[in-house]
């Protein structure tokens, strides 16, 4: 039972909204808040908490004792999952995209959800594209036993529910609410939430405009775009002039950005501000929806291609 926005025994904290100043916000006349769903818990920080919620719930009242879920290599979601099943006593299964990782050493994402007990299976990308047919998931029936199924990402009709609540009245005062998008589930929730009044603007972190029908068949409003312009060439794509306002924008606000979806968010406004795109004393609230903890995976990545650092 949930109580207090907490799953189980899982201690979470408080958000925060966080008005930025600068002297680019002031010449623009624009207002900047940034809320820190980042702040909820470490690992199973911003939308992660929001997805796994209500899922976690259902899980329970099913009376399962294993969650499986699939991802990435440096999924947060997986990450987030094998930390919420460590917390409540229950099992947790990651199917891995990439059977070549099989036998290889751990990223910093992965060694964290093997340490909080999480099975992790590496499967081909043949396999992984098979992760929504029936024939597939009750093959894994057999292979592992009874378990929950949370989708890629922990999208589902229960994680657009749990995100629901990223929106509360106090959000509602706000001109913009911007958020990054993955799999469209957080942004989906944020859509229902907002007031018919608002414009919710989406930053896709992916390349590709396939996420429009998922969105459109799970919101409730038409008050909303999505912006496909600061993907930075795709998924998991980085450049060093992202890390630089990345590390900049750190250093100016004291609030850090994921290079995988609040960077690119973040980059996106502060660029359709300087093209002039809003109006003069537009209000924005900047989603961040955490994903922290995949910066030492990703800084990895960057000294293995002579990159910048994300500090």
């Amino acid at each position: 039972m949930l109580k207090n926005n907490n799953i189980g025994l899982i201690e979470i904290k408080n958000t925060e909204n966080i008005k930025i100043e600068s002297d680019f916000l002031n010449k623009n006349q624009v207002f900047l808040t940034v809320k820190r769903e980042d702040l909820i818990h470490k690992y199973i920080s911003g939308n992660k908490f929001r997805k796994l919620k209500y899922n976690i719930i259902e899980a329970k009242k099913q009376h399962k004792q294993t969650l499986l879920s699939f991802g990435g290599a440096y999924s947060n979601h997986i990450e987030a999952l094998s930390f919420a099943g460590h917390e409540l006593g229950m099992n947790t299964i990651g199917l891995i995209r990439g059977d070549e990782l099989s036998g290889q050493p751990l990223n910093p994402t992965l060694t964290r959800a093997f340490r909080n007990g999480m099975k992790l299976v590496f499967i081909t990308r043949k396999q992984y594209s098979r992760k929504e047919e029936k024939v597939f998931l009750m093959e894994l029936k057999n292979d592992f036993g009874d378990f929950y199924l949370i989708p890629e990402g922990g999208t589902n009709h229960l994680a657009v529910l749990g995100c629901e609540e990223i929106i509360g009245h106090q959000e509602h005062e706000f001109d913009v609410i911007a958020s990054s998008v993955g799999t469209g589930g957080t942004i989906s929730g944020i859509i229902n939430a907002s007031s018919c009044s608002q414009k919710v603007i989406g930053f896709s972190a992916l390349k590709g405009d396939f996420l429009k029908d998922y969105i459109v068949d799970k919101v409730n409003k038409d008050n909303w775009e999505l912006n496909e312009e600061y993907h930075f060439g795709g998924y998991a794509k980085v450049t060093n002039e992202l890390i630089d306002f990345i590390n900049n924008f750190k250093m100016e606000t004291g609030i850090p950005l994921d290079p995988i979806y609040t960077g690119k968010m973040m980059f996106g406004i502060y660029d359709l501000i300087k093209k002039g795109k809003f109006q003069k004393n537009t209000s924005i609230l900047a989603i961040h929806t955490g994903g922290l903890q995949g910066i030492d995976g990703m800084n990895q990545v960057l000294q293995k291609k002579g990159m910048k650092l994300i500090v």
